[in-house]
């Protein structure tokens, strides 16, 4: 059912069949840090040209806390409004980076990365946390990229 043969190659009909590939897994469970990991690991298998792909999750205290995740070891707090994910999350908007050197105040858990999309999941008006992927190559990012991710958040976040 998840295998990559099943991608067609265009772009939206591929993140359409991920998206029910995500219902699909998600279906019946509600346990949180379960539906995570599977909707981390569905998309890794499912994105190209990636080298990291995860959630933060938001704290009690104010900050980000990693959560289930496919790639290398990463940062494992990160404060509201600091680097991508933190501005993301405070601003509650994606942030979708070009080149994340050229990023203001950047967090570079794995020096590889070098473009990033941070999706902000928002359930009843609370920041659950962020969606985090980063790419080793430069803009590799665009606007189909970033309606899809929002739309996989927002079927997930249906879910938490």
């Amino acid at each position: 059912m998840f295998n990559v043969e099943n991608y067609s190659g265009s772009k939206q009909k591929d993140y359409e069949l991920v998206i029910k590939q995500l219902r699909a897994l998600l279906e019946g469970e509600s346990n949180t840090i379960a539906n995570l990991a599977n909707a981390s690991a569905l998309l890794n298998q499912f994105l190209n040209e990636v080298n990291w792909v995860g959630f933060y999750l938001m704290e009690d205290g104010g900050e980000l806390v990693l959560g289930p995740f496919q790639g290398l070891p990463a940062c494992v707090r990160i404060p509201l409004g600091k680097g991508v994910c933190g501005t993301a999350a405070q601003n509650q908007r994606t942030e979708r980076i070009e080149d994340v050197h050229a990023f203001p105040g950047h967090i570079a858990c794995d020096a590889a990365s070098q473009s990033e999309i941070v999706v902000p999941m928002v359930k009843d008006g609370k920041l659950l946390g962020v969606l985090d992927i980063d790419s080793p190559i430069k803009n590799r990012f665009d606007e189909i990229d970033q309606q899809y991710l929002e739309e996989f958040v927002k079927e997930l976040t249906s879910f938490l």
